[in-house]
């Protein structure tokens, strides 16, 4: 029986509606001549969103670096615009790293946050001088190893691990991170910047906790003779990709027979946020810390910058994944299932993808169809190569050659899908703008290209 309501469409900005409502034409244009999966973004909304966040930082006095964290989305574009807005880039690989390179991007734009870097990689940003989040004692004794006799000084912050997130596998307790100090107390050739932490889930209460503990460390740091100038917190700000009132209404009324695999996920990412990134950033620098102290007023006063490496969060409304669809067949007496190319998604991690895709018919229908109920598959040959196992429904039935339309979780997906390894390519991007007269145009998001 297909279920009507409690439906998740996602929040679009006009552009994108635009051309998804009156231009449906150009999406089976472009997926043809570029194919299917497409990538379009926008790199305006990306500066829009940074915009945003500077705003907040800039109003209550804290000095800030920001990096887009291109894994997000590694659309050429977007860290493009990252860089013409005067941001920079957090890169997590030699890969990333070279095409920040090839925009631009000097060591000074740069940060490296992620835990497992290779010693080809160390030596890259060791190359340009990029900022590098040292993970564990054992990352450090690579990074001295590999470091020249006659290196200058090479920038470092110390990642830590806060003591509620006792389980994680990131970063250093506080105890090692003295450790760390004191063999940097010997060592010229890097320079301690500060601390660094990236922390699961999206509470700010937990961000507060963990400046708390950062602050204590600083102090600590400056007692031993160090300069620390930073605290970096790394990403994990709000978006809110579809209505709160209709999310808070969908997760009350789910129940089991929604999805195809009878259960109801455990967990979700928080697609119906209260709070805009620039909200939760204002609320989070208005938090008080120990003594008293506002976030702000401690950064303020110690002199430090705060450092964050947002991806979604400034990716949020800057792309859309477009899929035509290659399939769809029936797996019941009124349930189908939908083929797309494309693999790999939230359902890998026991979760579910909450945000409605929109379908773009190829041809409008001679006769209207009663709705349809689907969940959708990658190509693979794998029965759990799922890319939404909650059953959907579709007030028309899709048909082979139409495409679904995806915002940006998709988009912020793809890069580290299973999508290349089925010899299916990954999916092209291409930036999206206007024509002097308002319609869209694309244009490839390559390096040469932006």
């Amino acid at each position: 029986m297909t279920k009507i309501g409690h439906g998740l469409p996602p929040i679009l900005r006009s552009a994108t509606a635009d051309l998804l409502t009156k231009y449906g034409p150009l999406l089976f244009d472009w997926a043809a001549r570029h194919g299917s999966p497409l990538n379009l973004v926008w790199p305006d909304a990306l500066r829009e969103n940074l915009a945003a966040l500077k705003g907040v930082l800039t109003e209550r006095r804290v000095q800030h670096a920001i990096y887009y964290g291109a894994k997000g989305n590694k659309s050429p574009g977007l860290m493009q615009a990252a860089l013409s807005a005067s941001a920079g880039l957090d890169v997590s690989s030699l890969y990333e790293l070279r095409d920040a390179r090839r925009l631009g991007a000097d060591g000074a734009r740069l940060v490296a946050t992620g835990p497992a870097k290779t010693n080809a990689f160390h030596q890259a940003l060791i190359n340009c001088n990029a900022l590098i989040s040292v993970d564990s004692p054992e990352e450090l004794e690579d990074l001295i190893h590999g470091l020249p006799a006659d290196a200058g000084q090479q920038p470092i912050l110390l990642r830590l691990r806060p003591r509620d997130q006792s389980k994680s596998r990131f970063g250093m307790p506080p105890d090692a991170i003295v450790h760390c100090l004191v063999r940097l107390a010997g060592e010229g050739r890097l320079r301690f910047d500060g601390l660094h932490f990236h922390l699961s889930g999206y509470r700010r209460e937990t961000r507060v906790a963990a400046l708390s503990e950062a602050a204590d460390l600083i102090a600590e740091a400056r007692r031993m003779g160090f300069f620390p100038g930073m605290i970096d917190i790394g990403g994990g700000l709000p978006i809110q990709y579809v209505d709160r009132a209709r999310y808070d209404a969908h997760l009350a009324a789910q129940a089991p027979e929604d999805y195809r695999t009878g259960k109801i996920p455990d967990s979700f990412y928080p697609y119906g946020s209260t709070l805009s990134a620039a909200d939760w950033l204002h609320r989070l620098l208005e938090a008080e810390m120990n003594q008293g102290r506002s976030v702000a007023g401690y950064l303020a006063r110690e002199g430090l910058t705060l450092a964050m490496e947002p991806g979604r969060a400034l990716a949020d409304q800057a792309a859309i994944t477009v899929f035509r669809i290659s399939r769809v067949k029936a797996v019941g007496p009124d349930s189908h299932v939908i083929f797309v190319s494309f693999s790999a998604c939230e359902t890998w991690f026991a979760s579910e993808f909450l945000i409605d895709p929109i379908l773009v018919p190829a041809t409008k229908a001679t006769v209207q169809s009663p709705p349809v109920r689907a969940y959708l598959a990658g190509h693979s040959c794998l029965d759990e190569d799922v890319i939404s196992n909650r059953w959907l429904t579709f007030p028309t039935a899709p048909r082979a050659g139409d495409l679904l339309d995806t915002p940006t979780p998709a988009a912020t997906r793809w890069t580290s899908s299973k999508t290349s390894s089925i010899a299916i390519p990954c999916p092209l991007a291409s930036a999206s703008s206007k024509t002097p007269k308002g319609g869209p145009i694309s244009f490839p998001d390559t390096i040469g290209e932006v």
